[in-house]
């Protein structure tokens, strides 16, 4: 017999996306405790643009967005691959939880409280691309709305700071504003300015983004009084008779018992912050700690507690791709706007353009590692722009116009009034990289790229400056001084971890469940397999699977259906 220090229903590890699972899983009339290492509450969601992806949604249709799932399932298919194709995280039957189930979350979220607009533009990544079909230009994401942080009372302080820091800035409109200098990025700026400057005036303390998301849901949670334990690690799991009866954790210095009646699950991210992980399981793409920008508590103890007791795992050699260079402090600065603008290129070290600059970030980041492995000289890869660019465009937090004297005293940012002469200082062969060069802005004479077609799908257009034409992220590397950045592939995360079924529960090496075990996030192998299909397609999978757990979790004392149940 064991003895227990707490009993509960549901044990929820990790504060992110987890979060829901909780919050279902009370809703359904289980006990539940969450608990988070850390101080703060939100993980890597909570730190991100709080975006999540789901096909066909109501807040879609509120806004007129034609959608279906069988478009979804050819987006899907598309992009990813077909499922028989692809990792057993994205099988069929995952998908199909996902489309369906999904809505029925973002249904019962809204009955929670939590307001959502629709990211009008923010087209899926891949929609508009040669070869894919079922996109939509439109965006099938959605946002949490802004979120009053006075509601939180003391847990205000928890929250990780937002993506747009004092600014009530939607993530969607990001793109439109670093396009600052065109009517459509003015215009959006005034509302921006507008909402952020009403709300102070109105007393509230607003923020947007993933901290809005995170807000909301830990409002939810706190009206159905549900505990969350912050500074409480997980140490072990508790398995009897190969099923998880249970935790033990760390709580104040003290390891403690946690009895969870109806299952565990774990939803604390993957291990980018883990260097000997990375290095162990992703030879061919050997991301390193210095490049990303996940979550501090990213260091992989959750997965390889799991692995102990026999979870199969897949896709630990993937991440979520996403091309930073290192600014002068050593941190990171991701970068996604600044490659798909008018005037910039990228090249390897020897001079050469190898991909399309603007395609969605976890591919970029695909193609760098590749590149450096068929080819060298990929580690860094030099994004190069041109002096309008710089005058026109946000770079990192730069406005345009201004670019801080450390990054250039620094390094972190290379200067030269001709391109021979910024070749020189990148150690890039200067003859190599004028030829590249020339060619590259013959294409942007057009506005087709018959080499990599870039600015032809509808992300890379609305990432780009609508106002230049005739293609809106094309444009010549022309007009002097000009800049170098070198870039690496940097990541928001690892995109594999344990393999899980359809009603999100952990599966053993042999193929069967792990009785009692459940995941989500970037703590699983995705459903997204290794594609980004759009806006929130990290985010999406670990609010929907947290869900999902939660209602199978609630199936195992009652045998009824969640969806079934008076009591939601």
């Amino acid at each position: 017999m064991q003895e227990w220090d707490h009993v509960t229903d549901m044990l929820v590890v990790g504060s992110g996306g987890g979060l829901v699972g909780a919050l279902r899983a009370s809703a359904l009339g289980m006990d539940v405790v969450v608990a988070e290492k850390s101080d703060m509450i939100g993980g890597s969601t909570g730190m991100s643009g709080g975006v999540i992806w789901l096909p066909d949604n109501q807040i879609m249709a509120r806004a007129g967005v034609a959608d279906s799932h069988e478009d979804a399932v050819a987006y899907f298919d598309s992009v990813a691959g077909k499922a028989a194709e692809c990792s057993p995280a994205s099988s069929t039957a995952r998908r199909e939880a996902y489309l369906t189930s999904g809505n029925d979350m973002l249904r019962f979220l809204e009955q929670e409280g939590v307001e959502f607009l629709h990211c009008e533009g923010y087209s899926d990544y891949y929609s508009g691309v040669r070869g894919v079909t079922g996109g939509v230009a439109r965006s099938r994401s959605v946002e949490a709305t802004a979120f009053d942080t006075r509601q939180l009372g003391e847990w205000a302080n928890s929250l990780r700071p937002p993506v747009a820091g004092n600014m009530t800035l939607y993530t969607y409109e990001a793109a439109y504003v670093s396009s600052l200098f065109t009517r459509k990025g003015a215009g959006v700026m005034s509302r921006v300015m507008a909402r952020t400057v009403w709300g102070k005036l109105r007393g509230r303390k607003n923020v947007t983004n993933g901290a809005a998301l995170i807000g909301y849901l830990l409002r939810a949670l706190r009206t159905r009084r549900v505990p969350i334990w912050t500074e409480t690690a997980l140490v072990d799991l508790v398995v009897e008779d190969g099923e998880v009866t249970g935790a033990v954790l760390e709580r104040g210095g003290e390891e403690i018992r946690v009895r969870a009646r109806q299952g565990v699950l774990l939803a604390a991210g993957g291990f980018s912050r883990n260097q000997t992980m990375r290095e162990e399981f992703s030879r061919d793409q050997p991301g390193r700690v210095e490049w990303t920008s996940a979550n501090p508590g990213d260091t992989g103890e959750t997965l390889q507690i799991a692995m102990k007791y026999g979870a199969a795992t897949d896709m630990m050699d993937e991440a979520w791709w996403l091309p930073s260079w290192i600014m002068p402090d050593g941190v990171p600065s991701m970068c996604i706007s600044e490659r798909s603008k008018p005037g910039s290129i990228m090249v390897d070290a020897h001079g050469k353009r190898y991909f399309n600059e603007a395609v969605a970030y976890q591919e970029a980041g695909q193609c760098m590692f590749a590149h450096e492995k068929a080819v060298g000289g990929a580690l860094p890869t030099w994004l190069i722009i041109d002096s309008r660019h710089r005058s026109r465009y946000v770079f990192g937090m730069a406005p345009p116009g201004r670019t801080p004297k450390d990054w250039i005293s620094s390094g972190a940012m290379k200067k030269a009034d001709t391109l021979p002469e910024l070749a020189d200082r990148c150690g890039i062969d200067p003859a190599a990289l004028t030829e590249t060069i020339e060619r590259f802005n013959a294409f942007a004479a057009t506005g087709v790229d018959p080499d990599f077609h870039r600015g032809e799908g509808d992300h890379e257009k609305y990432q780009g400056d609508p106002s230049h034409k005739p293609n809106p992220c094309l444009g010549p590397v022309a007009k002097p001084p000009f800049y170098a950045v070198p870039m690496y592939p940097g990541d928001i995360g690892t995109n594999g971890g344990v393999l899980c079924d359809e009603h999100g529960r952990v599966l053993s090496e042999g193929g069967d469940p792990i009785t009692g075990l459940y995941a989500a996030g970037n703590s699983t192998a995705s459903v997204m397999g290794r594609k980004y299909l759009g806006a929130g397609a990290t985010i999406g999978p670990s609010v929907v699977f947290s869900y999902i757990a939660a209602d199978h979790a609630h199936t195992r004392s009652t045998g009824v259906r969640s969806s079934e149940s008076a009591d939601v």
